[in-house]
């Protein structure tokens, strides 16, 4: 059998050619004005990069060759679907949706992004929004892309006294989606915002209705907006959810089910060599009063970079969140404040003469630190003529400058003003550390000027690292078996506003996280440096941060463990 494909997504073409007893993927990639031709025996596929983003090839693990026929099938068939929508608007927004929630959307890049051009050159035309559900819709996945649409939209569903018209609020999908469309509002946009709180009222109040399977789809919408979650980790639950007469939701389901064994398997690979790394890496056996939880620091990865293709960027961030785990527990739990200030003139230093004087324990560590920096600076080096290791080096120095700060606050007793705490507690969250790592890792945009940026901090790191640690300091977020000197915002704010309930302190906390993601929605919009890949990223790191420090009774961590038990 001979089956010819073309994806528009990695500008490549497919052949597959089986027999009984074996099955030949040939992919031809354009390479200037040639063709690049290989050949792919046995039972793994690769698949080129998206020039895009310069995504690496994927090995798939071994799947057998049905599977993998299959797959390659369904994938083709979503794609004519998505060709043949036409000038239905809606119903192209509802597909594009539908994939994206769904999580296969990587597979359709050029279809979703040839659909939104079309949407975004009549958008802002006063005759294109005569559905609530359509204007909403088509709003948040513009904004999600990355093209700029004015809220000034939905001052049309005013009426001339200013009110919002009567008919908009028995129109659940609209108010839905409205919602769905306010999470991406920057500040200034007080249209938004209105529609927002208008919307939630609503659609609160509506969620007792008699109609269960619309009232948890709902509650779903309020709980975990798309904007503001993981799609591979909801889409088992918008898979249930999604229901219809149309045959084309049926194509996507079947897709979503094989894609999701295909990518499971993906990740089971990656399980096995972190796990493989941290035994070999023996810090767990040598730091036994420091946190043992690889599979938990893997979830990182695998949250903020879901695209198949970056299996290896995932088993290499994996390292250094390990490190800003263990390096946390050193400054938390264990070092004294003389121990901890030797460490972090170490770090600054990183030399042998500065080493030399450490405890035993925090030396193993500095030698972790100290490989895996090197190894990831090489690897950076070969892949793409950088070598990031002044920047690596510098990141690991700002975050232990920062962790010394907090621990001579403990050390004295002192609670500083929230702006000082939250200042200093966004370096201590680890994330810039993290983000370094990774813009090197997926080697986009790597220049001078971008490097510059990254090194300093940049407001879509800063606002990504803020939402971190006021979640991290709510209150609820007391890790397992932890019992650290870390502070805590809530302590700073209330000592800050004598008088203050824990209950408004806490309304506080989330109204800044509710503004932080206005920062963090401009921030990735154009004319931003990054690729759209690094920019998606941080907004994962936010996303993420809910399912990493929402502890229960127990000290433990129920979405997240459901998550990792369907995923991995």
């Amino acid at each position: 059998m001979y089956v010819c494909l073309y994806s528009y997504k990695w500008g490549l073409l497919l052949s597959v050619v089986s027999s009984n007893t074996n099955i030949i993927y040939r992919i031809h990639h354009p390479t200037g004005s040639k063709l690049k031709f290989t050949n792919i025996t046995m039972s793994t596929v690769h698949v080129y990069p998206s020039r895009k983003d310069n995504h690496p090839s994927t090995e798939y693990p071994a799947l057998t060759n049905e599977f993998q026929m299959e797959h390659a099938k369904k994938v083709e068939e979503v794609r004519s679907v998505l060709n043949e929508v036409g000038e239905d608007t809606l119903k192209a927004l509802l597909m594009i949706d539908a994939v994206q929630r769904l999580g296969i959307d990587y597979h359709f890049h050029g279809e979703i992004e040839a659909v939104l051009e079309r949407l975004y050159t009549k958008f802002n035309m006063s005759d294109c929004h005569s559905d609530l559900y359509e204007l909403a819709l088509g709003f948040r996945l513009l904004r999600q892309e990355g093209y700029y649409v004015s809220a000034d939209v939905f001052n049309n569903l005013k009426d001339k006294e200013g009110k919002v018209q009567g008919k908009i609020r028995q129109d659940i999908e609209g108010l839905m989606g409205l919602y769905e469309a306010s999470q991406l509002s920057i500040k200034g946009e007080d249209i938004l915002e209105e529609m927002g709180n208008f919307s939630s009222q609503l659609l609160n109040a509506w969620n007792t209705n008699d109609d269960q399977s619309k009232a948890t789809i709902v509650r779903n919408t309020l709980g975990h907006p798309h904007h503001k979650s993981l799609a591979r980790f909801m889409a088992k639950s918008f898979l249930s959810d999604f229901q219809g007469t149309e045959g084309w939701i049926n194509v996507f389901k079947e897709l979503a089910k094989l894609d999701f064994n295909l990518v499971k398997s993906i990740h089971q690979k990656e399980i096995r060599q972190v796990s493989k790394w941290w035994k070999d890496l023996g810090l767990a056996k040598e730091l036994k009063f420091a946190r043992n939880q690889p599979l938990k620091w893997y979830m990182w990865p695998l949250a903020v970079l879901p695209h198949p293709s970056l299996s290896e960027q995932r088993v290499e961030l994996t390292k250094p969140i390990s490190l800003v785990y263990i390096i946390d527990d050193i400054f938390d739990v264990h070092g004294t404040l003389d121990e901890l200030t030797l460490f972090t003139e170490a770090v600054n230093r990183w030399e042998d003469e500065a080493v030399e004087p450490l405890p035993d324990y925090m030396k193993t560590c500095f030698n972790a630190l100290n490989g895996i920096t090197n190894e990831i600076s090489s690897k950076v080096y070969k892949d793409y003529g950088w070598n990031p290791i002044d920047s690596l080096r510098k990141s690991w120095a700002i975050l232990c400058n920062a962790f010394l700060v907090e621990a001579r606050w403990f050390s004295v007793g002192h609670v500083p003003k929230t702006d000082e705490y939250l200042k200093n507690g966004i370096i201590s969250s680890g994330v810039h550390v993290v983000l370094v790592h990774m813009f090197f890792l997926l080697g986009h945009g790597i220049t001078k000027r971008n490097v510059d940026i990254v090194d300093d901090f940049p407001g879509i790191i800063s606002s990504a690292a803020t939402i971190l640690r006021l979640w991290d300091d709510l209150g609820s977020a007391k890790d397992e078996n932890q019992e650290g000197h870390d502070g805590s915002y809530l302590d700073c704010y209330m000592k800050e506003n004598p008088g203050t309930s824990i209950e408004n302190a806490r309304c506080h906390v989330m109204h800044s996280i509710s503004e932080t993601w206005k920062l963090l929605n401009q921030q990735c919009l154009p004319p931003n440096p990054f690729s759209s890949c690094f920019t998606k990223a941080c907004l994962n790191v936010a996303r993420m941060v809910p399912l990493m420090y929402s502890y229960d009774g127990n000290q433990c961590l129920p979405s997240l463990e459901e998550h990792m038990k369907s995923l991995v």
